[in-house]
């Protein structure tokens, strides 16, 4: 079985190689496949943000396959149907996004589990997940390969980021500054320094937990303040906006 976003922990690194990746939002496999041969550690496929389809998010992860880069999806919402769709399409490092309490974070958890320690609808044989059949002993042995990852960005979830790190089940924290902001009613301001702080404050309260920990970060010396405080991993930006900021860019050196 491929490994998933945990599994990078597990591997040494130094502050001079950080764990950095970045969201695919244009729903295209092309796109999808000119960023894995980029060098990142992983590839974020935003399924809350854009619009993308189940066919859609299966076509990037097998663009992705054929790279040394992880493959990371993040569901729309926090259910168990739509989570269940995203792990049969072969989904390993999962981002669940608006997890503001302990209840969410268990319901999540859950919801990647098959019976009885979850809820997961059981249908390996029909779907890429299990290879269709070919992975003995894939049902017992599923929930080992696969990451949960919640993601705290709310004020809500900041008050109770210990207690939601603590879920069993939960294997890492994203942390979201945009939403965050916006919740303290600072939207459009994630560099505040009130913010900064509150995601300092995951940071260092998820792992006193244990787990890892991770945030969205497109300025680069926000990210490297970041990894500074001790995030494991930072994602640095989205092929929509690289493509937008070269388009605008090149269109403007031609332009008086």
């Amino acid at each position: 079985m491929l490994p998933s976003l945990k599994d990078l922990f597990a591997l040494p690194r130094t502050p001079e190689d950080p764990v950095t990746g970045i969201f695919l939002s244009s729903g295209d496999p092309t796109a999808a496949e000119i960023c894995a041969s980029a060098g990142f550690d992983y590839l974020l496929v935003d399924g809350e943000h854009s619009p993308l389809s189940l066919e859609s998010i299966q076509a990037q992860l097998r663009a992705i396959a054929g790279y040394p880069v992880l493959s990371v999806v993040r569901v729309p919402a926090n259910d168990e149907v739509i989570i269940k769709q995203y792990l049969d399409l072969g989904v390993q490092s999962l981002i669940v996004p608006m997890v503001d309490s302990v209840a969410e974070a268990e319901a999540a958890a859950r919801s990647v589990a098959y019976p009885s320690a979850g809820v997961r609808g059981v249908g390996a044989a029909l779907a890429r997940s299990g290879r269709w059949g070919g992975i003995p002993g894939y049902l017992p042995r599923a929930r080992e390969t696969i990451t949960l990852v919640v993601q705290a960005e709310s004020a809500a979830a900041v008050a109770g980021i210990e207690q939601i790190a603590a879920v069993d089940g939960v294997d890492g924290v994203f942390v979201g500054p945009s939403d965050l902001a916006a919740s303290m009613g600072l939207i459009g301001e994630q560099t505040h320094p009130d913010v900064v702080a509150a995601v300092k404050h995951v940071i260092t309260a998820v792992q006193g937990a244990g787990k890892f920990v991770g945030v969205n970060a497109f300025a680069q010396d926000q990210a490297r303040d970041y990894l500074a405080a001790g995030a494991d991993f930072v994602n640095v930006g989205a092929d929509v906006a690289l493509l937008a900021s070269g388009a605008r860019n090149l269109a403007g050196a031609f332009r008086g």
